[in-house]
């Protein structure tokens, strides 16, 4: 007994020592040795020496300057990797997507082949009717209570600004809690359809948005505001355009601009999106530099081009571009981005 006892003790301790110990110090030395760039994380620095991240974790950009990476359900967050889990009947999927392309979807066909859509669903939406009826904010709120209730607490300005109006609108908020006494200290988020009622009433064809101003001493302060027009309304009001709209032939865009990878950390782009994203940072680039912007497009073009790659050396896939590495080098070779 004693004998096998010891035989097992020995074979668990010889397995250990080789399994646990010098097999990963092996792999370790060979990987510092012959690969030490990939065996430390991939990390790169930027033009100041100091780290900005790794080639196989994304991160949002959110400067027009730059080229920016797929959607994200961990929000970036590499201690969180994790998709979204939405199915296709799911609205939060739908309105996600549906924000995404607002701002950057064309029309396909007929006299407005080729212009964004953009600005058709501003002009509608300052119109302030959906479907026969007014108050087009209004009606998303009291359709989509969730998407609603996100916008209060995705920003803490938000938050703030609803707090806000409560103060300046008592007996509403007393009215609400009479309807809902199960909620008799209601906050933010549970206001959001009231509020969204109210303010739709008192502001038609306008939507709160953070709108920034610059004093005469330079100093720039940022606020939320009715608006009617931008990006804001592009997006949110995108998919109940689309529906008054349905007979409208728009043109497609690469599916991983719009939609998030198993990870929601893919560092990676496809070359079509890219391309797709191309005139917004030429754009964006031409007028920081006050340089000619067909210039500035073949310029970043050519860079593009460099730093694509396939899958298996091209044996299959389409060409990729890493996000971060192609914005690394826009800023090496034109600078920082305009404040």
């Amino acid at each position: 007994m004693l004998r096998h006892i010891s035989k097992s003790l020995l074979l668990l301790g010889i397995s250990v020592a080789l399994l646990c110990g010098l097999y990963p110090a092996i792999l370790w030395a060979i990987g510092h040795t012959f690969f030490p760039f990939q065996a430390n994380g991939s990390i790169v620095n930027g033009p100041d020496g100091k780290p900005v991240g790794s080639l196989h974790v994304a991160q949002p950009f959110t400067k027009d300057e730059y080229f920016q990476p797929r959607p994200s359900a961990a929000s970036y967050d590499a201690s969180a990797s994790a998709s979204s889990s939405l199915a296709p009947s799911n609205y939060a999927l739908r309105d996600r997507v549906a924000k995404a392309l607002g701002p950057i979807v064309r029309y396909a066909g007929g006299p407005k082949k080729g212009q964004l859509v953009g600005l058709d669903v501003e002009s509608w939406f300052q119109a302030d009717q959906y479907q026969g009826n007014p108050h087009i904010v209004a009606q998303w709120a009291e359709a989509h209570n969730s998407i609603a209730q996100s916008w209060v607490t995705g920003d803490a300005t938000h938050g703030q600004y609803v707090d806000t109006w409560t103060k300046q609108h008592p007996d509403v908020v007393a009215q609400w809690v009479k309807d809902n006494p199960a909620t008799p200290q209601p906050k933010a988020s549970d206001l959001a359809v009231v509020f969204f009622e109210h303010f739709s009433k008192e502001n038609p064809g306008r939507f709160p948005s953070a709108v920034t101003h610059q004093s005469p001493g330079g100093k720039t302060t940022t606020s939320l505001e009715p608006v009617k027009e931008g990006t804001d309304i592009q997006s949110t009001f995108f998919e109940m355009w689309r529906q008054e709209h349905a007979e409208v032939s728009l043109e497609n865009v690469p599916a991983d601009m719009v939609t998030a990878s198993g990870s929601g950390l893919d560092p990676d782009i496809t070359l079509v999106n890219a391309r797709f994203q191309l005139d917004r940072v030429a754009a964006k680039w031409a007028k920081d530099m006050q340089r000619d912007e067909a210039l500035v497009r073949k310029d970043i073009e050519r860079i593009l081009v460099e730093k694509s790659w396939a899958p298996m050396g091209g044996l299959f896939g389409e060409k990729l571009v890493n996000v971060l590495q192609v914005n690394l080098e826009l800023q090496n070779r034109f600078g920082s981005p305009a404040s």
